[in-house]
């Protein structure tokens, strides 16, 4: 794997988007998605509830960025300064060449293909310079945006498991797709 990409961060651009470090003065767009429950609706945890978890959250991506552990870009529109979403890869097995890719973004912004436009991206970037292998996701199986997007850049479900998150005293299934560098189309 080309471990040069943690010497400084990468900066990646699309048609709409600059994808750049996280930054503490984002740690206010941050919270205002994680505080917001359609944000929240598929994934298993609760909405943030204080701004200091934001900031927290901030310094841990920023963190695993310089150990070399993961990439978290936050997605600027060209013409503003504030984020609209953030992606990335939550965790790199650099042995493997594996990682695993999430994200999210402010409900204004869904159904504009902006997620999919930053998500070929981050999908480029991984295996084009990063020399990633396989890129994973995982995913509620009732969220049908995710699924679409990540079926639309090629994704294939590997699995399905069920029950397999506890949240607030109900079992969730969860979804895996994967994407390999040979099936990877730019």
């Amino acid at each position: 794997m080309n471990t040069a990409v943690f010497e400084e961060f990468p900066l990646l651009s699309t048609p709409r988007l600059q994808l750049r470090d996280i930054r503490v003065q984002d740690a206010e767009a941050i919270f205002a998605m994680r505080a917001n429950g359609r944000v929240n609706q598929f994934i298993a945890r609760q909405p943030m509830a204080e701004m200091e978890n934001a900031i927290a959250l901030v310094e841990r991506t920023r963190n695993a960025y310089a150990q070399g552990m993961a990439i978290g870009w936050a997605g600027v529109l060209r013409d503003g300064d504030t984020i609209i979403g953030t992606c990335g890869f939550n965790s790199i097995e650099q042995q493997n060449l594996h990682a695993e890719i999430g994200g999210e973004m402010a409900t204004e912004y869904w159904g504009k293909g902006i997620a999919q436009e930053a998500v070929q991206a981050i999908l480029r970037f991984g295996i084009t310079t990063m020399g990633l292998h396989t890129i994973e996701a995982k995913v509620n199986p009732n969220n049908r945006g995710a699924i679409y997007v990540l079926e639309s850049l090629g994704f294939q479900k590997e699995a399905h498991f069920k029950d397999r998150i506890q949240f607030e005293g109900k079992f969730w299934d969860m979804a895996v797709y994967t994407l390999l560098r040979s099936d990877f189309v730019d």
